[in-house]
């Protein structure tokens, strides 16, 4: 809700962006109802019109738990296969500006990729009703009129494959940070022309392993702290029996000689 759409603005590198404002209701007990979202889109030199378009969202979600520490990254690649279909391709990822420690970082994680399956899953829903609307309006048309709309796109001029720009395959590639390969691995794609998933690579359990291994070693210091200090204990102790014998034999002898 709130939809605020800002102008594109060409770049002087070829690029256009743009900045969209809006709200979306959060279901999370330990977040508020609703957050404020910025997002900023960058449509790269690259994307031809009719044919294909590489769009990059920088999303940032305010008034979140820990928001300061990551956004997130979508690619929006959108190509015309036929004359009436497309396919949308989605690949993501989670970048951190500041890096969380194992816990945090674990609780960041688990509620991006929940969020995202719900928002895809409703990307896809909205999707599907537009062709279902669009093709139940084809078989509404007049049999005139689905002639004389096929022959006006027959008539339109449509680019020819080589004459795209050759650095296009580069754009086309889904996002990577290169300095972290692991949620590259991380990421499925699943291409259609009306579906798009992303599918976690590992279990649930598997993909925390490294969190869980952090908590272990933490863990297992805690012990061996605990066991060193009760040594201590025991032996300071000790100490203080013996020193109490030795003092009490002490006193015996003295009495005796007294």
């Amino acid at each position: 809700s709130d939809i605020i759409f800002h102008p594109w603005k060409k770049e002087e590198n070829g690029n256009q962006t743009r900045v969209i404002l809006y709200t979306i209701t959060l279901t999370n007990p330990l977040a508020p109802k609703t957050a404020t979202v910025t997002e900023t889109q960058t449509m790269y030199k690259a994307s031809q019109e009719s044919e294909c378009y590489v769009i990059d969202a920088e999303v940032l979600t305010h008034d979140v738990p820990y928001h300061d520490y990551f956004y997130t990254i979508n690619r929006y690649t959108l190509t015309r296969v036929a004359r009436n279909k497309s396919r949308l391709r989605v690949s993501t990822e989670l970048r951190y500006r500041k890096q969380p420690w194992g816990l945090v970082k674990s609780f960041i994680e688990k509620n991006f990729w929940s969020g995202l399956e719900d928002y895809f899953r409703h990307l896809e829903s909205e999707l599907t009703k537009t062709e279902s609307t669009y093709l139940a309006e084809v078989h509404r048309q007049s049999p005139k009129e689905k002639v004389s709309k096929q022959s006006t796109v027959r008539r339109r001029k449509r680019a020819h494959a080589h004459l795209r720009v050759p650095h296009l395959e580069e754009v086309l590639s889904p996002v990577t940070t290169p300095t972290d390969e692991e949620v590259a691995h991380r990421i499925k794609h699943v291409a259609g022309s009306t579906q798009t998933r992303h599918i976690p690579e590992e279990s649930p359990s598997g993909f925390h392993l490294q969190s869980v291994s952090k908590l272990l070693l933490v863990i297992s210091f805690v012990l061996v702290l605990l066991v060193i200090l009760n040594m201590m204990l025991f032996y300071k102790l000790w100490m203080l029996e013996y020193t109490t014998q030795t003092l009490t034999a002490w006193q015996g002898l003295r009495l005796q000689e007294r």
